[in-house]
């Protein structure tokens, strides 16, 4: 007879758990007290899932944590975001209505590697104390702002790292101009490798603006309306390579500022172009530096602004007999008609003078036979009162008169 098979094993009834995971469900074999273990090792999970991670980025603003960036352009705020991620190396806050710029805007405990800065079209009118003092600033664009403050302390205390420095367009006044050469000769931007000052309508530089900046590189003045530079010291900056004085006002360079161009041995790159040069006997010392230099670009395209007849004539082709500057041997006709017509009044006043005195002949004549009968009168009663003080006997006898 066949064997009879052996009966088949019961399955198992509960399945081995997967290693790793953890079952929380409240069922027959379950411990007591397991759900309440797992739902307080699953809330701090859930917890964390709702709430904000730190360093997240603020409202209205654009985040790259890998590219450390933040923009907040074009977001209508009227104040700098206060929880900027610490993250942050490039922020860009731009096209907004923001007015000022007050102390502490930039914490730099939380903004430790913030090194480049845009707050470029704006509208900021004030930089308070201690407003950018970020340890790690490397460049600060304000360009297109209405800038009428800018305290000399923006940078805070002990000076700033800072290399690159735009305000294209951003000085609206002389005086916000003077608070910038006190910031910059205060000796805290010693850094500063490239300044930009174009398009600010400035007429005059104060003098010794530029003397604190011995790493300065590149010098932007161009679009100005700078019509010399006769108070401008360039002394210190022996490493200035660039320098753009281009679309200016200006009429000549004197001799005092074209040696300062010499003594610069960097100085491979200015630009001159589209100056209101005046070609007269002034400009001889600027065409002969001209033609001996190779400072200038673009010095061909040069050309004369006035007088008249040398109107668009090339720096570079002017001779001294086109200037006419030979010392003349008599007065220019102009000087000499001037002479001329101060001779005739004076000649005429005298002349009046003469009539009047001649007129009143009579008159002046009595006058001083009066004045000299009156002297006359005068002097005999001071003789006749020092002749009775000299003598004795007539002081007597005056004395018993009187009695």
């Amino acid at each position: 007879a066949a064997r009879s098979r052996p009966p088949p094993r019961r399955a198992a009834r509960s399945r081995r758990r997967p290693e790793g995971k953890v079952a929380c469900g409240a069922g027959p074999g379950a411990m007591p007290g397991r759900g309440a273990l797992c739902l307080g090792l699953l809330l701090p999970v859930l917890l964390g899932c709702g709430s904000a991670q730190p360093g997240g980025c603020p409202a209205l603003c654009e985040c790259s944590e890998p590219a450390k960036t933040v923009k907040c352009v074009n977001r209508n705020l009227t104040a700098v975001p206060p929880d900027l991620p610490p993250y942050v190396r490039s922020l860009f806050i731009t096209g907004n209505p923001l007015t000022e710029l007050p102390a502490g805007a930039f914490p730099a405990q939380r903004l430790p590697d913030l090194a480049s800065l845009n707050l470029s079209g704006n509208h900021l009118r004030t930089v308070e104390a201690g407003s950018l003092a970020l340890p790690a600033l490397r460049q600060l664009d304000l360009s297109g702002n209405a800038l009428v403050s800018f305290s000399p302390q923006a940078f805070g205390e002990g000076g700033s790292p800072l290399e690159e420095l735009t305000l294209r367009g951003a000085l609206r006044n002389h005086g916000v101009l003077l608070s910038l050469a006190a910031l910059l000769q205060s000796g805290a931007l010693r850094n500063l490798s490239r300044l930009e000052l174009a398009d600010n309508g400035v007429v005059l530089l104060p003098a010794g603006m530029f003397t604190a900046l011995p790493a300065l590189r590149q010098l932007d003045l161009s679009n100005n309306s700078l019509v010399g530079l006769r108070n401008v010291s360039f002394q210190g900056l022996g490493q200035l390579q660039s320098l753009n004085l281009s679309d200016n006002s200006l009429g000549v360079l004197w001799n005092s500022t074209l040696a300062q161009f010499r003594s610069l041995p960097a100085l491979r790159h200015i630009v001159l172009g589209r100056n209101t040069w005046v070609c007269d006997c002034a400009i001889e010392d600027l065409v002969a530096w001209l033609k001996e230099s190779d400072q200038v670009e673009g010095k061909e395209a040069l050309t004369c602004a006035s007088p008249e007849k040398m109107l668009g004539k090339a720096l570079l082709k002017i001779n001294g007999s086109d200037l006419n500057c030979s010392v003349p041997t008599d007065l220019p006709s102009q000087l000499q008609t001037s002479y001329v017509f101060l001779g005739i009044v004076l000649a005429l006043i005298g002349a009046i003078f003469l009539l009047v005195l001649y007129l009143n002949r009579k008159g002046i004549k009595k006058w001083m036979h009066n004045i000299r009968d009156a002297c006359r009168d005068h002097m005999e009663g001071y003789h006749y009162r020092y002749e009775i003080n000299a003598d004795p006997r007539l002081t007597n006898l005056s004395s018993n008169s009187d009695v």
